[in-house]
């Protein structure tokens, strides 16, 4: 199975999902987007499969989007994807693809419900909490 993680590896929920897909015994195809960057056609279609707006994807908290004005609701969509593209620290992350589906996967154990096969546990996030038991059943 395919599965692309639009990562950013100074984000622990990131690093968690990664792991998360690692343990399910897939090698994804990692994009650091604050390196490669997005194109607005890419941005399009990640949301419209996840289901998402740009104000939705839009990461509110550790970016620039307070100081841009971004968060007033009078924003329009076009004018967030355009800041998205000059900035893309302002999406949210990490959104993966699967043959399952898109999702943003916050929090990170969003992600089990897109793979093939869960990873087997005990899984635990990089904070100690525990994603899955010893039989592999959610926790959280």
């Amino acid at each position: 199975m395919s599965i692309v993680i639009h990562h950013n590896p100074a984000c622990g929920t990131s690093r968690n999902v990664l792991a998360i897909i690692r343990a399910s015994g897939v090698e994804p195809t990692v994009v650091e987007y604050l390196q490669t960057g997005w194109t607005r056609s890419q941005l399009q279609a990640l949301f419209a499969a996840a289901g998402l707006t740009p104000r939705t994807a839009l990461r509110t908290t550790k970016s620039p989007a307070a100081e841009l004005g971004l968060l007033d609701p009078e924003v329009s969509d076009e004018v967030l994807l355009d800041h998205m593209l000059e900035q893309p620290v302002l999406v949210n992350r990490p959104i993966v693809c699967t043959a399952k589906g898109v999702r943003l996967c916050r929090p990170s154990e969003a992600v089990l419900d897109l793979l093939e096969e869960r990873p087997k546990g005990p899984l635990y996030k990089e904070d100690g909490e525990m994603i899955l038991n010893e039989k592999g059943e959610s926790v959280v």
